[in-house]
């Protein structure tokens, strides 16, 4: 009896140190308890959703990119975090739950990041257009204007009455660059063109974003662009029989017979580039500004609507940005108001734009809602 009582004390303590040491890897590669000490825990922080087709569809192409070019990371994401207190919770979340990355993909988490960056300084911090760094955060944007602005050709050259409406977000530097770029683009083709301006003032509003589309319509414009985060502005000119620019993302499924093509974005290299730094030791805070020539961002393909002639100028137009001869803020540029704003052989610096809070001629609208 003594000895088959010790059989079994040897038994139950071989079977709590198997268990203690972890049991059998899956088909994952991690434990059976999910553990997996070898990855690195990167967090996403989104405005709105990936379903939305735009802006945050956009970030989270890019996170699965980074997920399938560095095996080693596991992603996670919080989705709908408005922009205030509640992102600080949120940012904390991701921090406690031992992402050693945190990327937030809208302009108003700034003042969160940097609050949790300063309680976390061994946690890099990927701040999507923010304007301030710190040692552990990183603001990162793309030159979206440039894309903007060959969109604006296209835009330009389908206007049949002139009269092109925008339906913008908020009236932030970021937007109202955009606005400019697409305008100059439109009227280097056709110089009578005309863009009308209306404010959804909101990032991600399906229904709102609609209701300035349709307001626009309304007011006489034959084709529609946008700076907002879901397709429902694209639908709305397709459900007028009028043309259409997308952003963020490939926006034809929602309008194929409206959409002529979108500035698009495309995360993953930057994610992939910025990752492999914090792994390897050499990632240092920047402020990253990416353009054409990062392939950051891009064109999504252009309609057969098009003609060949368009088509042909717009890619060698973009080819001249990519080789850093030419870039879209180059004078003669002239303020809404007439005002001579960058003069012949000048361009705006980087800071110019960044903060700009005026719009070119051939703009209808104010800078405030």
């Amino acid at each position: 009896m003594r000895k088959l009582g010790m059989l079994a004390l040897v038994f139950v303590f071989l079977t709590v140190f198997v268990a203690g040491c972890g049991g059998q890897a899956n088909e994952d590669g991690k434990d059976a308890g999910g553990a997996n000490d070898e990855k690195i825990k990167v967090g996403f922080i989104y405005i709105g959703a990936p379903g939305d087709a735009g802006w945050t569809f956009s970030h989270d192409q890019g996170r699965k990119y980074l997920e399938e070019q560095i095996p080693e990371v596991e992603t996670v994401f919080l989705e709908y975090v408005p922009e205030g207190s509640d992102a600080e919770r949120s940012i904390e979340q991701l921090a406690q739950e031992g992402c050693k990355i945190i990327v937030a993909n809208s302009f108003g988490y700034g003042d969160p990041i940097l609050e949790v960056a300063k309680r976390y300084p061994d946690i890099t911090f990927l701040h999507c257009s923010g304007l301030t760094e710190a040692d552990n955060v990183s603001t990162y944007f793309g030159r979206m204007y440039q894309a903007r602005y060959l969109s604006g050709m296209i835009a330009g050259a389908m206007t049949k009455n002139n009269t092109i409406g925008y339906a913008a977000a908020y009236p932030i530097p970021e937007v109202i660059r955009g606005i400019n770029a697409f305008t100059l683009g439109a009227k280097a083709v056709n110089p009578d063109v005309k863009v009308k301006v209306v404010w959804s003032m909101t990032w991600v509003d399906a229904t709102k974003e609609k209701e300035a589309a349709k307001s626009l319509i309304e007011d006489g414009c034959d084709l529609l662009a946008q700076h907002a985060d879901t397709p429902a502005v694209q639908q709305a000119a397709e459900e007028a029989g009028i043309l259409s620019i997308g952003y963020n993302s490939d926006m034809k499924s929602f309008a194929p017979k409206a959409h002529l093509t979108s500035p698009v974005w495309n995360w993953g290299p930057y994610y992939v580039r910025a990752v492999k730094g914090v792994m390897d030791g050499t990632w240092k805070s920047e402020k990253y500004w990416g353009g054409l020539e990062d392939g950051i961002i891009g064109l999504a393909p252009i309609s057969d609507k098009v003609s060949e002639e368009i088509k042909k100028a717009v890619n060698e137009k973009q080819e001249e940005i990519k080789s850093g001869k030419w870039d879209v803020f180059t004078g003669p540029i002239y303020a809404q108001d007439g005002t001579l704003k960058v003069p012949e052989g000048k361009k705006l610096t980087d800071e110019e734009m960044l903060s700009m809070n005026w719009f070119v001629s051939g703009v209808e609208g104010t800078i405030s809602q």
